[in-house]
């Protein structure tokens, strides 16, 4: 009896046993667990090899091959059996949209494996989720460190660099203080990014980086919808003009290096939580003075002007009439071109090549804030609990009051009633 008044109090105060009875413990060594991980990357040589189990999520729902593919391509896996528990692809590093960035240390192919589960035959229900899962291989970048003398073949080595001139470009996603690259590329939104721009002159005479455009989309692909222009009009950080606090850092710690933040932001009525960002980098010579259509301008809110990283304020005046340069050469990132060289007139004297090329960075991957979550409502793990005592405090009162009413009116009802009785005189 003293066992079930205790259940019966516990599913009235707390809505369930569930938070009366001791819980048992998950066996951490149970066999039904994945003991390997669900992805295996294999960085190869030329290509790269990705295994992946069809208990994907760990729940013993077998996803099937046919709805996994790699990269922006889609490229698809290889013949299995239905015996096989893995599903694998082998595709070259530079097959499927793979996107690659150089950075000071090494070469870094990006792509990302997708599950996209389709129903089968007439059934219009799913038993397993969409997935996304990014992937990197990193390649050590070797330098020639020889103590010996390089012999000269037809034309001596330093001098085939020289004609050669090769720059290398890199766009880094940078920890806060800026000395170091960032570890994870996971943000909060309402975080702040921090970008650098970089180019490797080498030999080459001395130059100077400008960000002429940037967009950001929710693939490697610049062309795709929706997408947001960050940097637009030869180097205007239009996404400051926003509730944003974007904008280019100076002064430059480097005349080849050029930094600026972004605030993260998602897109809206899209479930994914990654975005990627496109910037076209292209450079001058260092001793060029900036112009319109070579600079770095921030919009600066507190007094409603646009400013240069460096040069005259002049040339920022083009960003609030939404045309920089000669007619017809101010590109935008709606419409982007396929990167592209330019050779300069060379004399004697001098000689100099202009690259410009188009780097990507991403996934970057926004987690949400935390007061988001809590402005959900149910989204919290104690807000079910707090509920549910909130509405066992209310049911107590009320039974509480009507047993007290019951109790008086019993009391009234049993109470002997005393009538006066007159006296005889």
């Amino acid at each position: 009896m003293g066992l079930s008044y205790g259940l019966f109090v516990c599913f009235l105060l707390l809505g369930g046993t569930e938070l009366c009875c001791p819980q048992t413990t998950p066996d951490k060594t149970h066999p039904s667990l994945p003991s390997s991980p669900p992805v295996v990357v294999e960085c190869l040589e030329a290509e790269l090899v990705v295994t992946v189990s069809k208990n994907l999520f760990g729940t013993g729902k077998l996803v099937r091959p046919a709805d996994l593919t790699l990269g922006p391509e889609n490229c698809e896996p290889l013949l299995s059996v239905d015996t096989e528990d893995v599903v694998r692809f082998e595709v070259g590093l530079h097959k499927c949209g793979n996107s690659v960035q150089v950075t000071d240390d090494a070469l870094v192919y990006s792509t990302f494996l997708l599950h996209n589960p389709r129903p089968v035959g007439n059934l219009s229900i799913l038993r397993t989720n969409r997935a996304e899962v990014p992937i990197e291989c990193r390649y050590p970048r070797h330098s020639n460190v020889s103590s010996q003398a390089i012999l000269p073949t037809w034309v001596p080595f330093r001098t085939t660099m020289l004609s050669e001139e090769k720059l290398a470009f890199s766009l880094r996603l940078m920890e806060e203080d800026w000395g170091s690259e960032k570890r994870s590329p996971t943000f909060q939104l309402g975080d702040v990014a921090h970008l650098q721009a970089e180019v490797h002159t080498g030999s080459h005479v001395p130059l100077r980086l400008f960000v002429d455009h940037c967009v950001a989309t929710l693939t490697p692909d610049r062309n795709a919808s929706p997408h947001h222009t960050i940097v637009d009009l030869h180097g205007c950080l239009v996404d400051g003009l926003s509730d944003a606090s974007s904008a280019f850092k100076a002064p430059r710690p480097k005349p080849e290096t050029l930094q600026f933040t972004v605030d993260m932001f998602h897109f809206a009525n899209d479930p994914r939580n990654t975005i990627y960002i496109t910037c076209h980098l292209k450079v001058t010579p260092a001793d060029r003075v900036p112009d319109q259509l070579n600079k770095a301008c921030s919009f600066v809110k507190s007094s409603n002007r646009w400013f240069p990283v460096e040069g005259p304020a002049e040339i920022c005046n083009c960003c609030n009439k939404g045309s920089c340069g000669l007619p017809g050469h101010s590109r935008r990132l709606s419409h982007p071109e396929r990167p592209r060289r330019k050779l300069a007139s060379r004399s004697r004297s001098r000689r100099h090549v202009t690259e410009e090329v188009d780097i990507t960075v991403g996934p970057l991957i926004f987690l949400g804030k935390a007061a988001d979550r809590g402005a959900e409502g149910l989204t919290s793990p104690h807000t079910p609990v707090m509920v549910g005592i909130g509405l066992a405090t209310v049911l107590s009162l009320t039974l509480a009051t009507i047993v007290l009413g019951l109790a008086r009116r019993h009391h009234t009802a049993s109470r002997p009633m005393i009538c006066p009785v007159p006296v005889s005189q």
